[in-house]
């Protein structure tokens, strides 16, 4: 794959059809906090409310297309210094090194862009192997096992936690 195919850009309303197609895929929402997206109109209504407001929501694009998003999340007041990450990307893309690709686009970019942030971090369930992987290749480091700390699709699951801090450097 060429990695000049590959960008990063906030979503448009004209990004819909392309969204829908992998957010209806529930191999691809499988460890995301919202189920999939099952229509045009719900897939309008989720990039004009959630994905388009956001402060830092990309589409991960092939030809300026979207196969995924990048989504980080800063805290705020005195937990200003940290943020969440979070992906997916098109299970026809998976293997391909799309995501490890995009996370360290977004990874070089975040620090300039919001000036307090010191410490990105990114919760994965103990199943999702291949996210795991996607985090290591990029730098991040597995801090430990948080058990029964996140809720997804109706269960209390366990979570690693990665981190990566503003002085460390992508691999």
């Amino acid at each position: 794959m060429d990695p000049s195919r590959i960008s990063l850009r906030p979503y448009n309303l004209s990004d819909v059809d392309d969204f829908l197609l992998w957010a209806s895929d529930d191999r691809v929402t499988r460890y995301l906090r919202w189920d999939e997206i099952t229509s045009r109109e719900e897939a309008l209504a989720y990039l004009e409310m959630v994905a388009i407001p956001h402060p830092w929501r990309r589409s991960i694009c092939l030809d300026d297309r979207s196969i995924g998003y990048i989504s980080i999340k800063p805290e705020s007041g005195d937990d200003r210094c940290r943020a969440h990450i979070g992906y997916a990307v098109a299970a026809e893309y998976w293997g391909h090194g799309m995501a490890t690709l995009a996370l360290k686009m977004a990874v070089s970019k975040v620090f300039d862009e919001i000036p307090d942030l010191v410490r990105l971090h990114a919760l994965v369930e103990l199943e999702n192997k291949a996210s795991q992987r996607v985090l290591e290749k990029v730098g991040f480091v597995k801090e430990g096992l948080l058990r029964k700390y996140g809720f997804c699709k109706g269960e209390i699951r366990d979570m690693f936690v990665y981190s990566f801090l503003s002085t460390d450097k992508l691999l």
